[in-house]
């Protein structure tokens, strides 16, 4: 791995005022990727769905003390999916109609893909086999098949029921539109994933683990990729693999053992990829990349964060799935609509890793990312430039880092879990919104943030920490628009910012931190010309719809 060509492709793919990333510039209409990943030839498997909606209140989303848990059934696996990378509304305006999902993804395009490593199932008298998920239809579709002894070797290894989940990135639905900047986004979309699967997965009392020790190389043989006719550009990048598995007790497993790998490599393979796009760009640096961010197998790591309450336990009548159900990304903002200051602090609160919590207990990684915010509209608190510290070992460091006249004036009446900063009072909407490349919605909301990464160490030490830091900001961002919605607000993720115009406001002058997504909350203004269909309009059977 070569540290020096991730730092170049860092700074190649850094907005400018005057000079933006590497891209077409344009939107070729013709190539525009296929959203939806299918697997010729297999015999798919339909997915019930649900018929009811899980009673648990908002909060049992990051609480994992009253989720009961449900059995390991097609049934239940099912609903964790279609919670979680399902489908959550069509949209339609003037003869054409697009798909939104529960997981967001930059400009609604979608890279990642989901596949399932399966126990055999007594429901169906299937075998137990390697899955891949497809939304549209929300059905699985068999890859590889396995017999009851093959199975019993892994849930010997984990000592647990439990199945496993893959996250895969096709990069080229993404630089369609971005260019060379796609890789961030393909990275922020699957920190976005891990957090819906995390979130979904508690609602049923279950805990997705990240299986840390793995190294893409690994993950790609599990996954059959190594077996799969790619057609050119649009092959799925392995990103991670995840055990799910009851939410109770300690587990501590984070690998698959060298001799099951070699027999899932043994494994017979089927299903060829369709055709995403009749044509592609060759953006050459995204491989170049993603080869140098590729994970080498190393050494099981857990991770312990503090054990403090949540500022807010409960918020009435607010269900966790509907709430998941609702979230929507805001397109412009009323410019007026404030939240109030307790509202503020528990939507910061919750983005605060804590043990047996969802959705960071997934174990990511140490605290790395922190929040530069620019409170607009919050009543009670002066407007300006504020600092949340998630990691208390990085203040000194970052304070360092910034400009010395800055007033670092902690939130007196902040929580006591809350690092939170005054760095300068003012009015902050404009410079908000032009580091937000000029967008105006970074300004009219009540608050928007910058996510800043302890980016220059991490890599040194371990140079695919690269695509986790970004996941990291994808769980933050995803926790946000859940946060948003359950304060009767609407978030939205934004990529688009002006990198070194951050870092020059902060008063940063290397890359020890470096912004790598923003963020804002607002009042949404609604498109009343865009009419909402449910979720699963398209296919025969309606009873399953909720919209």
């Amino acid at each position: 791995m070569n540290i020096n060509k991730i730092i170049e492709y860092h700074e190649r793919t850094k907005h400018f005022p005057n000079r933006p990333a590497n891209s077409t510039g344009y939107l070729d209409w013709a190539t525009e990727p296929n959203p939806f990943r299918s697997y010729e030839g297999t015999d798919p498997v339909q997915l019930p769905f649900s018929t009811t909606v899980l009673n648990a209140n908002y909060y049992d989303l990051f609480n994992r003390k009253k989720n009961e848990l449900q059995p390991f059934t097609l049934k239940n696996i099912a609903r964790l999916l279609e919670l979680s990378m399902g489908l959550s509304a069509w949209k339609s305006y003037s003869g054409t109609s697009w798909a939104l999902r529960m997981n967001p993804s930059s400009g609604n395009l979608h890279p990642t893909e989901t596949h399932l490593i399966l126990p055999p199932c007594q429901e169906s008298n299937r075998p137990g086999g390697v899955f891949h998920y497809n939304p549209l239809p929300h059905v699985l579709e068999p890859r590889a098949e396995f017999d009851e002894q093959f199975w019993l070797r892994l849930e010997n290894h984990f000592r647990q029921k439990g199945f496993l989940i893959g996250l895969t990135s096709i990069y080229w639905r993404e630089s369609w539109k971005y260019g060379e900047r796609a890789f961030r986004y393909c990275n922020h979309d699957i920190g976005h994933a891990m957090a819906c699967l995390s979130f979904s997965a508690n609602l049923l009392g279950w805990k997705a683990t990240y299986l840390n020790s793995l190294s893409t190389r690994e993950i790609e043989i599990i996954l059959g990729f190594q077996k799969t006719r790619w057609k050119e550009f649009e092959r799925e990048e392995p990103e991670l693999l995840l055990f799910v598995h009851e939410s109770a007790g300690n587990f501590d497993i984070r690998n698959v053992p060298s001799d099951i790998i070699d027999a899932f490599e043994s494994l017979h393979f089927k299903g060829e990829p369709n055709q995403l796009s009749k044509d592609h760009e060759d953006w050459y640096v995204i491989d170049e990349v993603s080869a140098e961010t590729s994970k080498p197998v190393t050494e099981r790591k857990t991770y312990h964060y503090k054990e403090h309450d949540y500022f807010e336990k409960k918020i009435a009548s607010a269900s966790g799935e509907k709430i998941i159900r609702q979230r929507r990304s805001a397109q412009t903002y009323d410019g007026k609509t404030a939240i109030t200051k307790r509202d503020f602090f528990a939507i910061l609160d919750k983005t605060i890793p804590r043990n047996h919590s969802a959705p960071f207990d997934l174990g990511v990684g140490d605290i790395s990312v922190h929040l530069c915010i620019f409170a607009h509209r919050v009543v009670g608190l002066d407007s300006g430039l504020y600092f949340l510290v998630r990691n208390e070992e990085d203040l000194i460091e970052i304070k360092q880092n910034c400009h010395p006249y800055f007033l670092w004036e902690k939130v007196d009446d902040a929580p006591h879990m809350l690092n939170l900063y005054l760095l300068q009072k003012g009015d902050f909407r404009q410079k908000a919104a032009f580091v937000s490349c000029q967008q105006d919605i970074a300004g009219d909301g009540a608050v928007s943030i910058g996510m800043i990464a302890k980016f220059k160490d991490n890599l040194e030490n371990r140079p695919f920490l690269y695509r986790s830091l970004f996941w990291e900001t994808g769980m933050i961002g995803q926790v946000l628009y859940l946060e948003a919605e359950a304060h009767s607000t609407r978030g939205t993720g934004i990529g688009c910012f002006f990198d070194d115009v951050v870092h020059k406001l902060l008063g940063f002058n290397d890359n020890t931190y470096q912004s790598l997504y923003h963020f804002t909350i607002g009042g949404a203004l609604e498109d009343t010309r865009i009419s909402t269909l449910s979720p699963y309009y398209h296919l025969k059977d309606d009873t399953h719809n909720h919209e």
